[in-house]
């Protein structure tokens, strides 16, 4: 089992919001030995309550690279996949996986009409189509009011831990475009696993 890194722990009140929480460094099972500036990160991960819900918020930077903007720009569809896990600490060296979520979020640019159009089926919404790459990226890169796991099913005073990736799904480009992107697994992008612990 590959060790993890100490993380802090932080109580889950009752209530519409218990807390909001700003990663600033990674809690990661895997680390990478070096953090570049233009390295897909995850970040200001929060976690939410309703009354019966237990919710997440968080967003990937640099997650869009030159390439990856070159690609879209060509009009090849790309897609993020984010997967989001959730485990109850035991008192074993064992924890027991609760919940598993993999939700995907694709772009892509239609040069003619000159409009991005980003499809989220986790939001149960349609398409997004807007005229602006930035919206277009924030629409791609941004994760909010995601169900994690009904409340019902944590227990009060156990303990658990989140944990967050995300990857650019692999790309598969028109024959026109292999000269272009002849590197393209050099450009393919995949997050370390992010942690935080709570108590309910």
């Amino acid at each position: 089992m590959t060790p993890r890194k100490k993380t802090r722990s932080f109580p889950l009140k009752h209530g519409l919001i218990f807390f909001i929480l700003a990663l600033t460094a990674p809690g990661c099972l895997f680390p990478s030995p070096v953090l570049a500036k233009d390295v897909a990160e995850i970040r200001d991960i929060r976690l939410v309550n309703t009354r019966d819900d237990l919710l997440t918020y968080f967003e990937i930077t640099n997650a869009f690279s030159d390439k990856i903007n070159q690609a879209v720009m060509n009009g090849v569809p790309t897609t993020f996949s984010f997967y989001i896990a959730l485990y109850k600490n035991d008192s074993s060296w064992l924890d027991k996986n609760i919940a598993d979520i993999q939700i995907k979020s694709t772009i892509k640019y239609n040069s003619l009409k000159k409009e991005f159009s980003v499809v989220r089926p986790w939001k149960n919404e349609a398409p997004v189509v807007t005229q602006s790459f930035d919206e277009a990226k924030a629409l791609m890169t941004e994760i909010d009011n995601l169900v994690i796991i009904p409340l019902n099913r944590l227990v009060k005073g156990d303990k658990y831990q989140l944990r967050i990736k995300a990857e650019l799904d692999k790309v598969t480009l028109p024959l026109s475009l292999h000269n272009i992107f002849f590197f393209v697994s050099y450009w393919n992008f995949e997050t370390n696993w992010y942690l935080i612990n709570f108590s309910y």
